[in-house]
C-alpha cells in the first residue's frame, strides 16, 4: 500500500488523484497506525521548513516513520519541502531535519551565478535524471517537472544526487540514498512526467 503522510502540509489530494487514475491502491496516514501497513511512503511538504517539521514531530508519526524507513528499509518519496527534510539542516530555519540522507538544504540567494536569479525558481525546468535510477524510468530525455522552491539540497556524496537542474548553476533536483528517494519539484503538478515518476516509485 502506497501511503501518503498527512501532516497538514503539502497537496495530499493530488497524489491521491494521480494513483487513482493509475488504478494504484493509495491511502493517507494521520496517525501511526495508519502508517503500519504501509510499503511505500510518500512524504509531501510545501512552506517552510521550520514549520514543516514542527507538524511532523507534532503529528506523533515521527518514530514510526524512521523505523519504516530505516529499520524496515521500505521506500520512501519526500517531495518538495518533504525532500528538504530528509537532510540534517536547512538555511531557511533553525529545526534540524530527519537525517536519512547526508547533506543539507542551501538557499539560491547564497549560491554564486553569472546573473541575479529571480527566487523562488517557479515553473517549469528540464531534469536530467543520473544514468539508470529506477525511479526515472522511461524520463531519461527531455523530462521537464513542475518548481516552486527557493532553497535546494547540496548532497554530501556526488553519488546521492539523483538527478540536476540548471537554475543560474546546476542544483540537485532529486537524492537517492538505497530506500530513500527525493524529488525537489511536484511530480503531482508535472503532467504525464511526473505520473510516470508517481508511477515508478509505486513499483520499485
Amino acid at each position: 500500500m502506497i501511503t501518503i503522510v498527512d501532516y497538514g502540509v503539502g497537496n495530499i489530494q493530488a497524489f491521491l488523484n494521480v494513483y487513482a487514475r493509475l488504478s494504484i491502491p493509495a491511502e493517507t496516514a494521520t496517525n501511526t497506525q495508519a502508517l503500519q501497513s504501509a510499503s511505500k511512503v510518500i512524504l509531501p511538504g510545501v512552506g517552510d521548513f521550520d514549520e514543516a517539521m514542527r507538524r511532523l514531530d507534532g503529528s506523533g508519526m515521527r518514530a514510526t516513520l524512521d523505523d519504516l524507513v530505516l529499520e524496515r528499509r521500505v521506500p520512501v518519496l519526500g517531495v518538495c519541502v518533504g525532500m528538504q527534510m530528509l537532510g540534517r539542516s536547512s538555511e531557511e530555519g533553525v529545526l534540524p531535519g530527519l537525517r536519512w540522507v547526508a547533506g543539507d538544504v542551501r538557499s539560491f540567494r547564497s549560491t554564486s551565478s553569472t546573473e541575479p536569479l529571480a527566487v523562488p525558481h517557479m515553473g517549469w525546468n528540464d531534469v536530467r535524471p543520473t544514468p539508470g535510477n529506477p525511479l526515472f524510468d522511461g524520463l531519461e530525455a527531455d523530462a521537464r517537472f513542475y518548481f516552486l522552491h527557493s532553497y535546494y539540497f547540496q548532497c554530501d556524496r556526488e553519488t546521492d544526487a539523483a538527478a540536476t537542474t540548471s537554475y543560474g548553476a546546476d542544483f540537485t533536483s532529486a537524492v537517492n540514498d538505497g530506500n530513500i528517494f527525493g524529488v525537489q519539484f511536484h511530480p503531482e503538478k508535472s503532467h504525464h512526467w511526473g505520473t510516470r515518476l508517481l508511477h515508478n516509485f509505486a513499483t520499485l
